[in-house]
């Protein structure tokens, strides 16, 4: 436990006061119990904190501004007396001066870096920067309204998906403000805030003509500097397993047992798991030059270091197998196809993808029932011919 903060709090003093990445208490020297809270922000609240039959007690005197060093210090004098006399004061209130953007840092902090994967940690850290404290961190987390996040959405009305990531981001930061006690009980001002409408990216499947033309595309890659030899490896590991990008350009050697056929996949999106390494995507792999001294299966430019983008070969790729608008996720989406047309389950799918929940593969169902349909068709056409009449 960090030591307390004493200074005397005289004005002088406590404007020089300022934290970095963490709200603190500086208590006074003189009036034992008399402390004022300085957040990141730059705002300040004097507070008091007494015992009473053994029990600690805390009252929030006010905002640094509002009132001067030397009134809050009379006030803190009379709380202090008061509570001591067993009259009641209100407990303190953390949230009295904390802003949006004290919240973001808190949220960033203790949630995000604690419970987010690294790609997401860096994604809300840039819509936090970028969006978010620009606009919203100013005000006090307690005077945050619903009006003020639908003008904080519609501002990036241009942008709707970024417009939604971000009310979602503020959807949780003020139910942890809630859980943290930085905002009244139940208040979270995103409640009945609509998101915007946006259109989904419908699933591209590639047909056998389509992966052939990708085929030769990829053969072609290295020597038209369209991809690197590892790149163009990378992308048809993303046909021939049903990954996803960041689990196979996350791969290190050591994650491979060609003997048992398997993959240690540690950066999944649904946690750490194994994944097959069917003999295609051992033959792929078995291809590719390991580079001395990078533990990367596919390495990046700098030493010792791993690729961690595709997207600029992709776009040269698919343009040079005619495959306009295909994006690599879709790729993804054509493993789930072939499988379902080989008449693998839904379920069987959902393994082979990595998925957590079955409503994740379900988006699939409508190309299980076309391969019912067609396998149905198939079957009476053959049995029609022996009972049907010429």
């Amino acid at each position: 436990m960090a030591k307390p903060e004493y200074r005397n709090l005289s004005k002088r003093i406590i404007d020089r006061l300022s934290v970095d990445d963490k709200d603190t208490v500086f208590w006074d020297r003189d009036l034992p119990g008399f402390g004022i809270r300085v957040y990141p922000s730059g705002a300040k609240v004097y507070v008091v904190q007494t015992r009473v039959f053994g029990r600690s007690k805390r009252a929030t005197v006010g905002r640094h501004g509002k009132l001067s060093a030397d009134q809050a210090r009379k006030e803190a004098a009379r709380i202090i007396a008061r509570i001591k006399a067993g009259e009641a004061e209100p407990l303190e209130e953390p949230s009295a001066a904390a802003t949006v953007a004290d919240l973001a840092e808190r949220y960033r902090r203790e949630y995000v870096a604690m419970h987010c994967k690294p790609a997401t940690v860096s994604h809300y850290g840039l819509m936090l920067r970028k969006h978010i404290v620009p606009v919203l961190g100013k005000l006090l987390v307690s005077e945050v309204e619903r009006k003020h996040i639908m003008a904080f959405q519609y501002g990036l009305r241009d942008m709707p998906t970024v417009a939604n990531r971000a009310v979602d981001i503020l959807v949780k930061m003020f139910n942890l403000a809630d859980a943290w006690g930085w905002s009244p009980s139940g208040k979270n001002p995103c409640r009945l805030v609509r998101r915007y409408k946006v259109e989904k990216h419908h699933e591209r499947f590639l047909t056998p003509e389509e992966l052939h033309r990708l085929s030769q595309a990829l053969d072609a890659a290295p020597s038209e500097r369209l991809a690197s030899a590892h790149s163009a490896a990378a992308i048809r590991l993303l046909v021939l397993t049903g990954c996803r990008r960041n689990e196979i350009l996350g791969l290190r050697w050591e994650d491979l047992d060609f003997e048992a056929g398997e993959m240690r996949l540690a950066d999944s999106k649904t946690g750490a798991r194994v994944a097959p390494l069917p003999p295609p995507a051992a033959r792929v792999l078995a291809g590719l030059s390991r580079v001395p001294g990078n533990p990367w299966v596919f390495p990046g430019k700098k030493k010792g270091t791993g690729q961690r983008n595709i997207n600029d070969s992709w776009d040269r790729v698919r343009k040079r197998a005619g495959l306009e608008g295909v994006r690599l996720h879709d790729l993804r989406h054509s493993f789930a196809s072939r499988a379902l047309a080989l008449g693998e389950s839904l379920s069987m799918i959902g393994e082979l993808l990595g998925h957590r929940k079955v409503q994740t593969t379900a988006r699939y169902a409508h190309l299980a029932r076309d391969s019912v349909r067609a396998s149905t068709a198939k079957v009476a056409e053959s049995i029609g011919a022996d009972i049907l009449p010429e």
